[in-house]
């Protein structure tokens, strides 16, 4: 049975282990490296619609399991037809196994090897979220890639818990496979995880491997420790991964971070950063980071970035988005989050062209100087 999902690679930058290529998926073929807007509850927050992700270059798209299963329930998106037809998106559409937010967001929640008990955040009701259970959500909901359920440790927790929670992520993917009840239709990736410990990282791609997902994640990165500290950890992590497959690494967005996963061999990216930071007047451009509510922009008259094409920089000045974001109105937090979703598809549009030239590293110098970046020490957009 052919696999739901594919890869093909195309080249791979002859100075880094950049690798351009294209995510062959039931709803479409993508090229990569890519970034993925995050869709919570369905939708992309700052009220962009569809249609304004297809125009801006969205390729794929992401869409939470744990809130839909909360709200409005699977079996309500089955009946609509899936995803796509329930949020109108003909594209890619990537979801997580809704593990990470039960961990991070769930009260009362409790471990046990069959999975972990919680309370509904929303109304106190008691649940249970099992590698099975996760899966069949995923089925119902309808994506074209689904995520395994993993424990994500923190970063900097001990050797034996870490251990111990790898071994344990390793055992309920495969329970999760064994469920898949759509191979044909739906792509099930693995979960990489282990913090900074090497030997971990080896034995859970090993054992992830051994299975043989059509892709496999990346995670437990991005969760606080230092991009230095990241790097280290996809320098030995990434080459474990089959070349003949998908690469993403989970919950990074900042323009940094992407060029360095690129060059680590990562192929797909997501986060909620760019529209988080829009609502609050941050704004991604190509001559670095620009506050909109600052007072300095009250009178200027110039577009957010004067070397973007965007609908948002086309159509409107700073002076007024600042004016906007004073005035509490929404539309300043949508097209600031358009803004910035449009920015990073033209990043990883230059970095696919940048891997096509054999310059990715030039590129890589340029937006670190651009935004004050240590190439070294990197900080936080």
């Amino acid at each position: 049975m052919e696999p739901a999902i594919k890869y093909r690679l195309i080249k791979t930058e002859k100075h880094t282990g950049a690798r351009l290529g294209e995510l062959i998926t039931p709803h479409g073929t993508f090229k990569t490296p890519m970034f993925m807007p995050v869709g919570t509850q369905a939708a992309i927050k700052g009220a962009i619609s569809p249609e304004e992700l297809d125009e801006m270059g969205s390729q794929v798209i992401l869409a939470n399991t744990y809130h839909l299963w909360l709200q409005p329930g699977p079996d309500l998106v089955q009946e609509a037809g899936g995803l796509h037809k329930f949020m109108n998106w003909d594209k890619g559409i990537l979801t997580d196994s809704g593990g990470f937010q039960v961990f991070s967001l769930a009260k009362h929640r409790k471990l046990t090897e069959e999975g972990v008990h919680f309370r509904n955040e929303l109304n106190g009701d008691r649940l249970f979220l099992s590698p099975e259970k996760a899966i069949d959500i995923q089925n119902k909901l309808g994506p074209d890639i689904m995520m395994s359920l993993d424990e994500c440790p923190p970063f900097f927790e001990s050797y034996d818990y870490v251990k111990h929670s790898v071994e344990r992520t390793s055992r309920w993917a495969e329970r999760g496979l064994r469920a898949h009840a759509n191979p044909a239709t739906q792509g099930l990736f693995g979960i990489v995880q282990g913090a900074g410990f090497e030997d971990l990282r080896r034995q859970s791609a090993k054992d992830l491997v051994s299975l043989d997902f059509p892709g496999y994640s990346i995670g437990g990165l991005s969760v606080g420790e230092s991009k230095a500290e990241m790097n280290r950890v996809l320098d030995f992590t990434t080459p474990l991964l089959p070349t003949n497959k998908p690469r993403y690494l989970m919950g990074v967005g900042t323009a940094d971070s992407l060029i360095d996963g690129v060059m680590r061999g990562v192929d797909m990216f997501d986060c909620v950063l760019p529209t988080r930071i829009a609502r609050k007047g941050t704004c991604m451009t190509t001559h670095g980071r620009l506050v909109v509510k600052n007072a300095a922009y009250a009178h200027d008259f110039r577009p957010l970035d004067p070397d973007c094409d965007c609908y948002t920089c086309r159509n409107y000045t700073r002076a007024y988005l600042r004016h906007l974001f004073k005035a509490d109105e929404a539309f300043g937090q949508r097209l600031a989050s358009y803004h910035n979703l449009y920015f990073l598809h033209q990043l990883m549009k230059r970095v696919r062209q940048a891997i096509m030239d054999d310059n990715l590293t030039e590129l890589r110098e340029e937006v670190f100087e651009t935004y004050g970046y240590n190439a070294e020490h990197p900080k936080n957009f």
